[in-house]
């Protein structure tokens, strides 16, 4: 059984960082690509970051050279450092199995940019 659990959400002033992980279980994160994804609101979800079980990592263009997508295999753990925080950063953050933001994710963990 997939489990995703996210965590490390907040409310931070712009300009702020924050570090997101999400410990997954019921299957092998070695040979998983994970995504993290947002949705803000009366918006769509959308991919973030992208882990690929291989090595290689990629991110949306708009948080490029702010946030950074990494993962532990050891403990079984994705993670999404957030840094320079801006409000339209502000979303509720998910942690997903396989590319992209359409598989299975956790509850997710808000995170609010704002004055």
């Amino acid at each position: 059984q997939v489990q995703l659990v996210e965590s490390g959400g907040g409310f931070v002033q712009p300009g702020g960082s924050l570090r997101l992980s999400c410990v997954a279980s019921g299957f092998s994160l070695s040979t998983t690509t994970m995504t993290w994804a947002r949705q803000a609101p009366g918006k769509e979800l959308e991919w973030v970051a992208v882990t690929y079980y291989g090595g290689p990592k990629t991110v949306k263009e708009s948080v490029k050279g702010r946030f950074t997508i990494a993962r532990d295999n050891t403990k079984n753990m994705v993670f999404l450092q957030m840094e320079n925080l801006k409000p339209e950063d502000t979303a509720v953050y998910y942690c997903v199995k396989g590319p992209g933001h359409t598989g299975p994710r956790g509850q997710g963990t808000q995170v609010t940019v704002s004055l």
